[in-house]
């Protein structure tokens, strides 16, 4: 164990509460601009893109593994919680509860901290409203090298557990940035445009141009409709092309998740 006296907690006092809000609650998460984070392999990636962890949370008279013992170890100037079991299962979302529960300090991103790189790859999600595909759509991001992801609109909370849980971790990686109105997404497209010929392609069932028929590189702009309504016609207005994904099955779409990563994988395997 750390050799730094941990901070007992056996009752649901303000600093239980403050755990518990952080973990269920969208408006305390955006109001500390914190994260509760579950699961080895999302503390795992979390550290290694480096997010200040603030707490450090572990359930009492459990023995921890050599891997847990490290991160209490070199993290010695943060908040460490030891936790009763029956109010550690309260935190935890898990039927065997990860031996760590950390929170962390938020990494956020505006449109003008985003580096000016020669080729850029970006992705839009319109109004996203299902935790687990925008999860599943950030491992993709992740691992076709995407350079940011924007959410537009009004959204799920991108920090909710369940999206983490989604993500492997790979959220903690991408550089997520908040489009606030379709007004300040069109002064960046007309920058970058004018930069270096970004090219604006939509995905719909409906589109008129097959995936087919297309090659997608980057620099490039993916845009993602919302599960339910699609792409806004706004949205719509703003591409050079909307695409459609060939199918021969009886269902005509695709979980937006499962069609976001085929057009990354697209643009991942012609970009240079």
């Amino acid at each position: 164990m750390s050799t730094k006296r941990p901070l007992k907690i056996s009752v649901k006092n303000s600093e239980f509460q403050i755990l518990e809000a952080l973990r269920s609650n969208r408006t305390k998460r955006s109001k500390e601009k914190e994260v509760f984070v579950e699961g080895t392999e999302n503390i795992k990636q979390l550290m290694a893109a480096r997010w200040q962890i603030t707490r450090i949370i572990f359930q009492e008279g459990r023995t921890l593994s050599q891997w847990g013992e490290s991160v209490l170890k070199s993290n010695p100037s943060v908040k460490q919680l030891e936790v009763s079991p029956e109010l550690y299962l309260e935190l935890s979302e898990k039927e065997n509860p990860s031996e760590l529960l950390v929170t962390a300090k938020i990494s956020s991103y505006d449109l003008e901290d985003l580096p000016e790189v020669k080729n850029p790859f970006y992705l839009l999600f319109d109004r996203p409203s299902d935790l687990g595909n925008f999860g599943s759509i950030l491992r993709s991001a992740d691992a076709f090298l995407v350079d940011a992801v924007f959410v537009l609109g009004h959204a799920i909370d991108v920090y909710e557990p369940k999206v983490i849980r989604a993500s492997l971790g790979s959220i903690f990686h991408t550089k997520i940035v908040f489009i606030e109105s379709l007004s300040v997404l069109e002064t960046f497209l007309k920058k970058e445009k004018e930069r270096v010929g970004l090219q604006v392609v939509g995905s719909d069932s409906t589109g008129k141009s097959s995936l087919v028929d297309k090659t997608l590189n980057s620099p490039i702009l993916v845009i993602l409709g919302n599960e339910a309504k699609g792409m806004s016609v706004h949205l719509q207005s703003l591409c050079d092309f909307i695409l459609k994904i060939p199918m021969n099955g009886v269902v005509n779409s695709l979980n937006v998740s499962a069609a976001g990563s085929i057009l990354l994988w697209e643009v991942k395997k012609n970009r240079k």
